[in-house]
């Protein structure tokens, strides 16, 4: 629809009817959409200054913020926001103000490693470790984009199992697999359980790579559904495949 060829069309045409104002119409958005993807994509974290309302802010209400975008299972999600501002006086010194970031991310350890503040052990003389903002900032989209993978190959999962939303689980048709979930809030841990009675759990890493999978059966520790189940998979997207190809 956006491509110049299609534009050169609708200009050369002489008509002036409805239906080309609709063309040319949906032309102008479709290229819209495709810059703004296209800006979202490639400028995935940007800054922006805000005034803080409020009269007591520290630094006048300056305020500089970053945007976080994320793309999942090919769609953007709502952007993260970072607030950050100057609580010392004649320092630069940044301090998270407020922020939009899920509680399972580890916010507070980027932040002490890569924007480090005073302490009380710090003479006015002595300049605390340096503030790097730029690292701050991809190593916190690092987080990002690896929690929302961790979340979508766990719907991958559950797609090649076979099974759907919650919601429609009396409507599911009968496979091996009852239900696979999250176990945990960072996404890393993989409850899975059995028609029959048999429950299991999975541990990935940060990077999608498996950790260790335990499954419990009426006798305890069923080892032979472990190596079933994971066929020499090292990564969690191998494991997707193989409940895919069953």
């Amino acid at each position: 629809m956006t491509a110049e060829s299609t534009k050169q069309i609708l200009q050369s045409r002489t008509t002036t009817g409805a239906s080309k104002q609709k063309l040319v119409a949906r032309f102008e958005e479709q290229r819209a959409h495709k810059q703004q993807c296209l800006y979202r994509a490639c400028a995935s974290i940007t800054t922006f200054k805000v005034t803080d309302p409020d009269p007591n802010a520290v630094d006048g209400g300056n305020v500089l913020g970053l945007r976080f975008e994320i793309m999942s299972k090919a769609k953007f999600v709502r952007p993260y926001y970072v607030m950050l501002n100057r609580p010392y006086a004649n320092r630069r010194l940044l301090r998270v103000h407020r922020h939009t970031v899920p509680q399972c991310i580890p916010l507070s350890g980027l932040v002490a490693r890569h924007l480090p503040l005073p302490t009380a052990k710090d003479d006015d003389d002595d300049a605390p470790k340096k503030q790097d903002l730029s690292r701050f900032a991809r190593a916190l989209r690092r987080e990002l984009v690896r929690y929302h993978n961790r979340a979508a190959v766990i719907g991958d999962m559950r797609k090649a199992a076979g099974l759907r939303s919650k919601k429609a689980l009396d409507q599911e048709p009968e496979t091996p697999i009852a239900d696979i979930t999250a176990a945990d809030a960072e996404a890393k841990q993989i409850s899975l359980q059995w028609r029959d009675g048999r429950s299991g759990r999975l541990v990935m890493n940060d990077d999608g790579d498996i950790v260790k999978m335990v499954v419990q059966g009426d006798n305890g520790q069923d080892r032979e559904t472990v190596r079933e189940f994971l066929g020499g998979a090292v990564r969690i997207e191998e494991v997707s495949k193989r409940l895919e190809n069953r």
